[in-house]
């Protein structure tokens, strides 16, 4: 009998005998502020069966258990130091259990070994919930497929703030936002070739300043216009549900979203459980606590140490004591956990007994909400065998290139060059063969006539080094009306700063306009965007064009920005920066 089988019919037997799964030990949360809340309460750890040479597991190590637990057999010795161990009675072992993941789309990745029978599978399928995927107005084609008649797959994994439980309160979920909107505080978009051979995460800081796009709520119908001004991308889930947060960024990144799974990290937790801790670096003692009780509480000593339970859930809250505090050193360590814990669950990972097998599937479904498109544990399954196709030294973990707009980021042109290349599906770690490049496609719809057409010009030559050009709108905004566009006029009713000069519109129907006045002006199909911050047809003039008439477009490069800061999967140097002000 294969590995598989046996697995499989050790479950069943588990099912069929043997008590219900013990309830969910805990939840997770991100939080909703600018601090992690209070300290996390307990949950339940174990010690890992097998830990790296060198590495340490924090605190002091469990003593052995007189009676074995409803997870443990009675006698075992702990797996790991190969060979044919036995109890001490002289059974014989179980054979390791080896689970060859390769994904880091959270608690989703483990149902596919529950092989349970019908009425359970039934039962699991009851747990995960459904929402609908896109809740905006505008869709995103999705890619042309290949020469092989393959496409990329996008998934938006959003991590949930919401505190509507009592487990969530006793992690550190503040009493006075019990029930409250929730928020998506981690936002992760993964991309999976087309050919499956490498996968690329973009990670977008929860206040990063986007505008959420008109949603509408399909369980009671409740209109959320689309918002005047920029809001934190956070917010976007509190608009009618996850459907939102989709369309918010298919609005900002012109990327086709085909799923979205949603969870809190109690199924991340329970996988470290599993797999005996996850092995995380700090390049010194940390203790993530400040004066006035701020912070998640984590406390590890300098090197790497194996997390799980409740340290794991510090681990991924942590915001004092990382880098500068900030959230995008708390999205760093987030990708350090979750890259760790791919090569744990493909290289480490055993399960000691098919009910603790079970309590993770049930932990894991109850975990998720997902889109229909992904409502069932086959369907699940099959994107995780999807998944698993990609070794983890193809697996590449940006964070969007952002910068700072008072105490909240925004996209750069260097992002956009990380939706390009996503959009496009080039491999952020370089290692693919040259593609042909695809050039941008004419609208459908004809364009009206030159003098017809609205366009706001404005100044976008602002850098960080150089000032705005003076009078840079009006000297383009005459150059279109020379060239017949007599509606052309000069914006000068804000401040405006673009790396690269573009054309926006906010519709479908005047794509065909932005493209002519793009063409007038000798400005590629690619620099013209849809958005919706404009309403009409809008060239900004960027820092790439600062003086003459004549446009030069920039030469394009399938390079991932510096600003990214890729991190690789294989990569098990990584090791977090800890704030000198933080270390004991």
């Amino acid at each position: 009998m294969t590995q598989s089988g046996v697995r499989e019919n050790e479950t069943r037997r588990s099912v069929q005998g043997e008590p219900g799964p013990d309830e969910a030990e805990s939840a997770t949360r991100t939080e909703t502020s600018g601090d992690e809340g209070g300290p996390a309460k307990s949950a339940k750890t174990g010690a890992p069966d097998a830990p790296a040479p060198g590495a340490r597991k924090p605190g002091p190590a469990p003593a052995p258990a007189k009676d074995a637990g409803p997870d443990t057999e009675a006698g075992a010795q702990p797996p790991g130091d190969g060979g044919d161990l036995r109890s001490a009675a002289g059974r014989p072992r179980r054979p390791r259990r080896l689970l060859r993941w390769s994904a880091a789309v959270l608690a989703l990745l483990i149902l596919g070994t529950a092989g349970a029978g019908y009425l359970y599978y039934r039962h699991l399928n009851g747990n995960i919930k459904k929402d609908a995927l896109n809740l905006g107005d505008s869709k995103v084609a999705a890619p042309t497929p290949n020469a092989a008649g393959q496409t990329p797959l996008n998934i938006l994994l959003i991590g949930s703030d919401a505190r509507d439980t009592e487990e969530n309160q006793k992690l550190g979920g503040a009493r006075e936002t019990f029930g409250g909107t929730p928020l998506a505080d981690v936002q992760m978009l993964l991309h999976l070739s087309a050919d499956r051979t490498n996968m690329s995460v973009v990670s977008m800081p929860r206040d990063t300043l986007v505008k959420i796009p008109k949603c509408t709520d399909p369980d009671d119908g409740k209109v959320y216009p689309a918002t005047q001004g920029r809001r934190m991308t956070n917010q976007s889930l509190g608009h009618g549900g996850p459907g939102c947060t989709v369309a918010t960024w298919q609005e900002l990144t012109g990327i086709h979203i085909d799923h979205f799974v949603m969870v809190d990290f109690a199924g991340v937790v329970s996988m470290a459980d599993a797999v005996g801790g996850v092995p995380v670096c700090v390049d010194a003692n940390i203790h993530s606590r400040t004066s006035d009780g701020k912070g998640s509480g984590l406390k590890l000593e300098k090197g790497t140490s194996y997390i799980q339970g409740e340290q794991a859930l510090q681990w991924l809250r942590t915001r004092y004591g990382f880098d500068d505090g900030s959230d995008l050193a708390r999205a760093k360590a987030q990708h350090m956990y979750m890259n760790a814990m791919v090569r744990q669950l493909r290289d480490n990972a055993t399960l000691s007994s098919p009910n603790k097998l079970r309590r993770l599937a049930e932990e894991a479904t109850r975990a998720l909400t997902v889109d229909t498109g992904l409502d069932t544990v086959k369907k699940l399954y099959d994107l995780s065998d999807e998944l698993r196709k990609v070794e983890p030294k193809r697996i590449t973990m940006t964070t969007m290139p952002n910068r700072y707009v008072g105490a909240r980021v925004e996209p750069t042109d260097d992002a956009e060059q990380l939706f390009r290349l996503v959009r496009e599906d080039i491999a952020l770690d370089g290692k693919d063969k040259a593609k042909e490049r695809t050039a941008a496609k004419a609208a459908t719809d004809p364009p009206a006539a030159d003098d017809a057409i609205p366009v706001q010009v404005r100044n976008g030559t602002r850098t960080d080094t150089l000032a705005a050009v003076r009078g840079r709108a009006s000297v383009v905004s005459g150059l279109l009306t020379e060239k017949g566009f007599a509606q052309a006029v000069a914006d000068t009713t804000g401040s405006w700063r673009e790396d690269s000069t573009v054309v926006r519109y906010p519709s479908a129907d005047l794509e065909g306009d932005a493209q002519r006045v793009a063409k007038a002006l000798g400005i590629p199909l690619g620099s013209v965007k849809r958005s919706t911050d404009v309403s009409g047809v809008t060239l900004v003039v960027g820092a790439d064009w600062r003086e003459g008439t004549a446009y030069k477009a920039p030469e394009q490069n399938d390079r991932t920005p510096k600003s990214a800061e890729a991190l690789n999967g294989a990569d098990d140097k990584a090791c977090m920066h800890v704030n000198p002000a933080f270390t004991w």
